[in-house]
């Protein structure tokens, strides 16, 4: 054994990727924890490997003594002078205590660790590997089905595809190729588990970096993702480059590039929008294809009231409110939709509450609207130098009309 373990250890760290050292280490730890029993008597025994030879051999530090009570403790003046003449009384001498049957038991217990060792090696291994990828994606195959989990060969490794991470009737079958996005990598006493995830955005992200090169290059960046797993995304684009169209870049020559990412998420819709720094003109985008026609912001809540034609009311909001809900997700504000006689109806009962004011007539309690005031409340809030900058209201008439909006309050 002692003349092929080390060729066995180089052959092995080569074919595994495991260095040698680790693997000498296991096999000296290894060989000393199956002979505690032969070493009883030698508590400070340890096991070494000539990293030369393969020699297995055992040591065991003594005390330097005049004359040897404990044997398996210490040693006498005289013989330790023939192993090292500078030691002196008192002195650890470490010295060679290989029992005699020593070799059976080495060969077994190494042949043994070896196996283990490198076992966990590779978990290892894999682990660092797959938790370097974390947050990237993965391709493999369908191997079994566990109480509705998936179960994903990697080739290397096996992973996990949890049910919750699968999108909504997405079904698959054994031998299926498919591709995921690596949630979590976590340490296992069987080995790394690694989670999968087909709902989460950022599968959507990776893909398009995958498939349009400029992605990778830097000549076009994802800005935002927004996806309802298995039904729709909306993905923001920019560019800094003059000569690139942002839009027509992820979405390839006749769409060969949208559709390739669409395939690969069982036929979910994405919607490319252009980014711009402007909010207006980014949720404007952002609700493509609705036509808007009108819309205000408020950037201290982050807040827009967009106003549509009743014709575009139900594509703007879209089904079941999916394409606002995706619009909101993706630029970072809230939004309020209305339709063109919805915005009608609310502005006429607007103005006809604020002419219960006195002196307040339709066409200043329609400026007043106008300048953003829709009750009395905000009236009766309102400051003088804010009231006077809707048209036709000066100092006097705008302290009369917060008074007055006071009083009805009361």
């Amino acid at each position: 054994m002692s003349e092929n373990l080390l060729g066995i250890l180089d052959s092995m760290g080569r074919e595994r990727g495991i260095d040698r050292e680790i693997l000498i280490e296991a096999v000296e730890a290894a060989i000393l924890s199956a002979s505690k029993k032969a070493f009883k008597s030698m508590p400070e025994a340890r096991v070494s490997i000539d990293r030369t030879t393969g020699k297995i051999g055992v040591f065991s530090s003594k005390k330097v003594v005049d004359r040897v009570t404990h044997p398996s403790e210490e040693i006498g003046l005289t013989e330790v002078r023939q192993i090292n003449p500078d030691l002196k009384m008192g002195d650890e001498c470490e010295v060679e205590v290989t029992p005699r049957d020593f070799g059976r038991i080495a060969a077994q217990t190494a042949r043994q660790v070896i196996i283990q060792k490198i076992r966990e090696a590779e978990r290892d291994n894999i682990y660092r590997e797959y938790e370097e990828k974390q947050g990237e994606i993965t391709t493999g195959a369908v191997e079994r089905f566990e109480h509705g989990d998936v179960i994903i060969d990697l080739g290397n490794t096996e992973a996990l595809l949890p049910q919750r991470e699968r999108c909504p009737g997405e079904n698959f079958r054994q031998g299926d190729r498919i591709t995921a996005y690596i949630l979590e990598v976590r340490k296992a006493s069987r080995g790394p588990q690694i989670i999968l995830s087909r709902t989460h955005p950022g599968l959507v992200r990776k893909l398009f970096e995958l498939e349009v090169p400029e992605i990778h290059q830097g000549a076009v960046e994802i800005k935002s993702v927004a996806r309802e797993p298995g039904e729709r995304s909306k993905v923001a684009v920019s560019t800094s480059m003059e000569n690139v169209d942002s839009v027509g870049t992820c979405v390839g020559v006749r769409g060969t590039r949208i559709k390739s990412i669409m395939r690969e998420l069982r036929g979910e819709r994405i919607d490319i929008v252009r980014w711009d720094e402007d909010p207006v003109t980014f949720i404007t985008n952002a609700l493509s294809p609705a036509k808007i026609m009108d819309i205000k912001i408020n950037s201290a809540e982050r807040q827009s009231d967009i106003l549509v034609s009743d014709e575009q009311l139900s594509l703007a909001i879209g089904k079941k409110g999916q394409n606002v809900r995706l619009a909101a997700k993706l630029t970072g504000w809230r939004i309020n939709i209305r339709g063109q006689s919805e915005a009608q109806v609310e502005k006429e009962k607007t103005v006809l509450s604020l002419t219960k004011l006195p002196g307040v007539g339709r066409g200043l309690a329609e400026a007043l609207s106008q300048a953003g005031f829709h009750d009395l409340k905000q009236l009766a809030g309102a400051e003088i130098k804010k009231l006077t900058e809707a048209p036709g209201i000066g100092k006097k008439k705008a302290e009369k009309i917060i008074v007055a909006a006071k009083e009805i309050l009361k």
